[in-house]
């Protein structure tokens, strides 16, 4: 796994980079969230293929249990990639209902990403 540092007015923005699936549990997003808030930021940018496909299978319950950790943590998360084609209602419902707060959102590309995390502050 890689970062980059996307850096705005003095704002770290931290995006993870990698091959194939980096977080299959809750456990792997701490460790990710550790590392980088060691590092002075507490804003993360996640790449859809970068997460495990059950993530984005509600019943699984795993995108609760990730997205439940940047909240106790603190830390805010964008997650690129493509929604367009999503076919679960509930999921969509859910991509929705997540871009309408501050904590952690679902968007289409790197600059939306940098925007939303920047513009909407939770803490």
């Amino acid at each position: 796994m890689k970062t980059a540092i996307h850096e705005v007015n003095g704002i770290k923005i931290f995006e993870v980079i990698g091959d194939g699936v980096l977080i299959h549990t809750p456990s792997d997003a701490v460790q990710i969230m550790m590392d980088i808030a060691a590092q002075g930021s507490r804003k993360i940018i996640l790449h859809q293929k970068n997460l495990a496909p059950e993530f984005f299978d509600l019943k699984s319950r795993l995108a609760g249990e990730i997205l439940q950790k940047f909240v106790n943590y603190s830390i805010q998360v964008a997650i690129v990639g493509d929604f367009t084609d999503v076919k679960s209602e509930s999921l969509k419902a859910f991509i929705i209902e997540s871009n309408r707060g501050k904590q952690n959102f679902f968007v289409n590309d790197l600059s939306t990403a940098q925007s939303l995390l920047l513009s909407r502050n939770p803490f």
